[in-house]
């Protein structure tokens, strides 16, 4: 039986598998918590982008902040991925996955002049440019190193993309990006500044994204933009649609990314750009149902309500060794996120919170979930394998969980556990007597 928005994580009989592999005996193998990637799912998801892409220049540039794991980066560049990346950080880890800086976009809002230069002098396929400040800065430091910097401006639509308001990106009051209104004049100044090249223009409107109506009217406006671009005289070689397709939680039906492309691509073909080099930048869509994080139940606490009464209304808590550290986004957003038990059970489930260790009320990972288990055995949050780990911290002095990656029946531990120790190795005592 598989789970919803997850078809490689299925129920055999009454034991959780993830592949070929029980989740139960990756826990046991590993400890918890336990993140474990399907890496099947992740290059089906990726097989989407391209069947609809086939036979036209393109570059699928995988979002890597969704999941920065050198395992992660190392399958979707043996696939044949570029890499979208927002920090100097992450570019030091495609390098270390043995990616080609040729393959790379440099995104983000807040470049520092120190990334700029390194991610010139490894030769960045492009920056994503974001503001008009961004651009005179680049051009310095371009110019100071004697190198040229490609850039592609990103645009800031004014498209409401319905997603929840911290993941929004292509709105007037959002952060991102350069106005619509002010774009071309962006262009002619970058066109007329040492040390840069235009070579393409992109959008990004934010994630979790289940419609293709935000899409489509992003794209429409940036098309218009293309035209009068060119018509002032700057060619624009690509069109870099950005990522943000959502995935499914709970019950969300978003468009498969073949069905989503195609629609674009259409659209492109007929206001005859269909000549342009296509770039997309999907993170959560590639690995957001790939993963799971698995975690043990410690304590079953029942609720009790006045004066003690067990049959109250007060929660039950399902008390885990998994916590918002490990798995920050239904803290940050409230978002919902499936959890399932790792092994069938043939007795009532028992209404209660998901919570972890954590000293916060805010740290839960699912509220009023019915759940059948006991102390000992162990849970699954589902779509775990984006903004998982990535966002994970080391709050209350918490290591971070292992993460493992399974492909059918074979299972390897991808990142080692933290230790006490390393979460502490780089601080100093102070010398007094």
């Amino acid at each position: 039986m598989s789970l919803p928005g997850a078809p490689q994580i299925a129920y055999r009989g009454d034991e959780l598998f993830i592949e070929d592999c029980s989740l139960s005996e990756l826990a046991r193998r590993h400890g918890t918590p336990l993140y474990v990637y399907s890496r099947t799912s992740m290059l089906a998801a990726l097989a989407g982008y391209e069947r609809a892409l086939a036979g036209r220049e393109h570059l699928v540039c995988y979002a890597m902040k969704a999941n920065s794991n050198l395992a992660v980066l190392q399958t979707f560049a043996q696939a044949g991925c570029g890499f979208d990346i927002v920090s100097g950080g992450e570019l030091e880890r495609v390098l270390a996955a043995g990616v080609a800086p040729s393959k790379v976009v440099f995104s983000g809002v807040g470049k520092t002049r120190a990334e700029m230069r390194r991610a010139l002098d490894v030769g960045v396929l492009c920056f994503n440019v974001e503001s008009e400040s961004e651009l005179e800065v680049l051009s310095q430091v371009a110019s100071a190193s004697g190198a040229t910097a490609r850039v592609s401006l990103r645009v800031n639509p004014d498209v409401d993309a319905g997603t929840h308001p911290y993941i929004s990106t292509g709105l007037k009051g959002n952060k991102f990006g350069i106005a619509h209104e002010h774009a071309v004049a962006c262009y002619e100044r970058a066109a007329a500044l040492p040390g840069l090249q235009v070579v393409g223009i992109d959008f990004h409107i934010g994630s979790q994204i289940a419609d293709t109506g935000p899409y489509l009217d992003a794209l429409e406006r940036m098309l218009d933009l293309v035209e009068a671009i060119e018509a002032r005289g700057i060619p624009i070689h690509h069109l870099d649609l950005g990522g943000g397709l959502g995935i499914t939680y709970t019950d969300e039906a978003p468009p498969s990314a073949q069905a989503l492309v195609t629609s674009l691509l259409a659209r492109i073909d007929a206001r005859g750009h269909g000549h342009r080099m296509i770039m997309f930048e999907p993170g959560r869509s590639l690995v957001g149902n790939a993963g799971v994080l698995v975690s043990e139940v410690l304590y079953l606490k029942p609720g009790t309500g006045p004066n003690g009464d067990p049959a109250g209304s007060a929660k039950n808590f399902c008390i885990v060794d998994a916590a918002m550290n490990d798995l920050m986004r239904p803290a940050m957003y409230q978002a919902w996120m499936r959890i399932v038990a790792c092994r069938l059970r043939d007795e009532p489930a028992v209404v209660c919170d998901v919570v972890g260790p954590v000293c916060e009320s805010g740290d839960w990972l699912g509220r009023d979930r019915p759940l059948a288990v006991r102390e000992g055995e162990f849970i699954a949050v589902l779509s775990a394998g984006a903004y998982g780990m990535t966002m994970a911290s080391n709050y209350n002095t918490r290591g971070r969980a292992a993460e493992v990656m399974v492909a059918g029946d074979r299972a390897w531990l991808i990142r080692d556990r933290e230790a006490a120790t390393e979460l502490f190795r780089g601080e100093h005592l102070l010398p007094l007597a």
